[in-house]
């Protein structure tokens, strides 16, 4: 494993915390009838996606950096894929919860299009790393 590798692996593990808080904050929202969460359909789709994302996404991030080692690519898109992925978690999740964050809300926000945002990041990130893998078969 390359130093670059260690470094960003060590930087997305410190972060799992802030997962293991989103479903703490989930737990306690279930629990709390005052909480308005149960009675938001909407915002509960919203909320547990945006944990979900969070968490596939993160491991996805842990596996891209070993790749990233294998890949043949261009130093400044090779860092794109090694941040680009792990930024695309905390966009795509920041979007599924802060675009219905009042209780009562009816309808997303704009905060909506991080999602989106993110969305296109990881695309090109795994697009990029694969890429980049496959090259090096030849």
């Amino acid at each position: 494993m390359t130093g670059e590798a260690r470094l960003m692996c060590g930087i997305i593990l410190v972060t799992v915390p802030t997962i293991q808080y989103g479903g703490y904050f989930l737990l306690t929202s279930l629990m709390d009838k005052a909480s308005g969460y149960m009675a938001n359909p909407l915002r509960q789709n919203f909320f547990r996606a945006g944990h979900a994302h969070a968490g596939v996404i993160v491991i996805l991030s842990l596996i891209c950096q070993m790749l990233a080692d294998a890949a043949v690519l261009p130093a400044p898109l090779l860092w794109f894929v090694r941040v680009g992925v792990p930024l695309s978690a905390i966009l795509i999740s920041a979007g599924f919860f802060f675009s219905v964050l009042p209780p009562t809300t009816a309808q997303a926000n704009g905060a909506v299009s991080l999602i989106y945002v993110g969305a296109v990041i990881l695309a090109c990130g795994a697009v990029s790393l694969g890429v980049g893998l496959l090259r090096t078969s030849h």
